[in-house]
């Protein structure tokens, strides 16, 4: 059995970019992260009301943020990742999900957390619950860290999953976006969990399995 799983919103309510601007303020400089954190409040408000899409948002943060870290290495940007989660991503974690991610394992299937998030900051997460990964990869430039292809996101997604693991479909699908519907439509038990509003919609026009509410977030 194969079941995949979304990251951000679907295992976790933090943010990658919020526990980056922690590292740098932490081991690097704090007026750095504080200008930065001054610098996309405009955009963050914009978002938050609507007008731009959220998650679309928060992937381009999270590309642009990487030009934060100074002297960019792999053993450094491990370092960052692990903070990140630590200090943020696992925080806020959703329980409820993960404890179904190890049922899964536990009945013998193999679990990966498929999401847009750079490697780095998804395998520190992925490893506390007993996860493989498909992410985004980053390269190494001169000190600079940036992605060494698309970022693994909806139909992307999906084609990574696929072609990496060998099947056309896969047996339990977890997200939280309309960005994940190619994932969930190539899921014998496709779940939506702490949908937004649009993949509410679709949820119940399909039939999908619904977990959890994001009134509860509130």
């Amino acid at each position: 059995m194969i079941v995949i799983s979304d990251m951000m919103g679907t295992l976790t309510t933090g943010s990658p970019v919020i526990g980056l601007v922690d590292w740098v303020r932490h081991h690097q400089s704090k007026m750095q992260a504080r200008l930065y954190m001054a610098s996309i409040m405009p955009s963050y408000f914009i978002a938050k009301r609507g007008w731009i899409d959220w998650q679309s948002w928060a992937q381009g943060l999270m590309v642009d943020s990487l030009k934060l870290i100074k002297s960019a290495t792999p053993e450094k940007m491990k370092l960052v990742g692990e903070w990140a989660v630590e200090h943020d991503l696992w925080k806020k974690r959703r329980d409820d999900v993960i404890a179904r991610l190890k049922g899964h394992a536990e009945q013998g299937a193999q679990v990966y957390i498929a999401s847009s998030v750079i490697e780095p900051f998804i395998e520190p997460f992925a490893k506390r619950i007993g996860a493989q990964t498909v992410g985004t990869p980053v390269e190494y430039t001169n000190g600079h860290v940036r992605l060494a292809g698309n970022l693994v996101a909806q139909e992307h997604k999906i084609e990574q999953v696929l072609t990496r693991l060998g099947v056309a479909r896969v047996d339990f699908a977890y997200g939280d976006t309309a960005q994940d519907v190619p994932l969930l439509e190539h899921a014998h038990h496709p779940v939506v969990v702490y949908p937004d509003e649009k993949l509410k919609a679709i949820a119940l026009e399909r039939g999908w399995e619904i977990f959890g509410s994001r009134e509860n977030d509130k």
